[in-house]
């Protein structure tokens, strides 16, 4: 069976959308509906928003080799993110990881960033292996 990305379904789509909604509106209250990886989806989305000092401090390393002053916010989102999974998700691959969150980057994101997220995640992924 083929697997069949569907941006409503995927957890990490849903991290992204709800990580974006606590950022630009801090006062709302995050509201999770059922889902199958529904603790995995605020795990996600609670440590990335509350880490988020330490997980920026992490990202600011690659800027000797990555642009990152101009990226979109769900751009440095997707970014977040994933250093996030990297830093605190020590069982998951870090291949999957970046697989999921391009996956994530083509819903939101046009080839080329893709492409760009790509090096990004993976340079990331690197240092915090070390």
């Amino acid at each position: 069976m083929k697997y069949k990305f569907s941006p409503a379904k995927n957890p990490r789509v849903l991290i992204v959308q709800k990580v974006y909604a606590q950022l630009v509106n801090n006062d709302q209250k995050i509201i999770f509906e059922k889902h199958r990886f529904k603790k995995f989806i605020k795990d996600v989305v609670f440590g990335t928003t509350e880490r988020l000092e330490l997980i920026n401090d992490e990202i600011k390393y690659i800027e000797e080799n990555f642009n990152l002053k101009n990226l979109d916010a769900i751009f440095k989102i997707i970014i977040q993110c994933a250093t996030f999974e990297f830093m605190y998700k020590p069982n998951l691959s870090r291949k999957i990881i970046i697989k999921e969150y391009l996956n994530v980057s083509n819903f939101f994101l046009n080839t080329s960033q893709t492409k760009y997220l790509n090096a990004i995640l993976d340079s990331l992924s690197k240092k915090l292996t070390k």
